[in-house]
């Protein structure tokens, strides 16, 4: 069944679903929290609408799977049923050695069909590029064949697709926080200007607006900064993978409800 087109005029209410890219990591917000390319897409929404007139949620949690996102969170997203949600999942489960993209696809179209029938219209997400990106790039075919799954799925579903692979502008490594897993907050603003984009707003800046020229480096800088990033970084991830942590043990949706904004 095709989710049912929804215009800017109609969008009053927005759920986010997903995991730490969309809580917004990398981004640091008020206190302990985050913002991230979820919030501040809302925000651009809401200032479509009378103040205090538009919902806006965010039940996505770090280190959740594909299937914990579906258990968890879609549930409480059809119960909310807003006028649209974002749903950007599979990036976990894509980067565990073993996965298979298809499986991931397969799973992750379930429940597309599922949210469709229950809220005015589903986002999805591709995966990124990850040509550049150091700890990622080997597993870049297997994002590929996600995104492309992806694709395929936005059509039989009628769902607008943010597609982040087409995103140039977060090939840059300033659109990545230190840990190279995670938007900086510039490249979460990127992202929320092309999902702003994608349902048809009119955003305040180019998201693929070019960076400005960087000084060259050299490779006693980079090898430094490869170590650095190792310790602080890469070590701790592969602690947690091992005793069979995730960085969202504990934690909990940081905007449940429906809250104006």
């Amino acid at each position: 069944m095709a989710a049912t087109t929804t215009t800017l005029k109609t969008i009053g209410s927005y759920a986010a679903i997903g995991d730490s890219f969309t809580e917004g990591v990398g981004d640091p917000g008020p206190g302990d929290s985050f913002l991230g390319w979820a919030d501040r897409l809302a925000v651009l929404l809401a200032d479509q609408r009378e103040e205090h007139t538009f919902g806006y949620a965010n039940l996505a949690v770090r280190g959740r799977l594909l299937d914990q996102i579906v258990e968890e969170q879609v549930p409480r997203a059809k119960e909310l049923a807003p006028d649209l949600v974002t749903f950007c999942a599979g990036g976990n489960d894509i980067i565990r050695p073993g996965s298979d993209p298809d499986d991931v696809a397969e799973r992750f179209e379930a429940a597309v069909a599922d949210l469709a029938g229950a809220v005015g219209q589903v986002m999805i997400t591709t995966g990124f590029d990850t040509r550049g990106v150091p700890v990622l790039k080997h597993i870049r075919g297997k994002v590929a064949t996600y995104s492309a799954h992806v694709r395929a799925i936005a059509d039989r579903y009628d769902c607008p697709v943010l597609d982040l692979w087409s995103l140039k502008s977060v090939q840059d490594r300033r659109a990545w926080d230190a840990d190279r897993l995670h938007l900086s907050p510039e490249g979460h603003t990127r992202v929320a200007l092309r999902a702003a984009q994608v349902l048809g707003l009119e955003v305040p800046a180019d998201p693929d607006q070019p960076w400005p020229p960087l000084r060259p480096r050299g490779s006693v800088d980079v090898t430094r900064d490869n170590i650095q990033w190792a310790r602080e970084y890469l070590v701790p991830w592969i602690g947690r993978r091992l005793r069979g942590e995730s960085s969202g043990d504990h934690v909990e949706a940081k905007r449940p409800d429906l809250l104006p904004l």
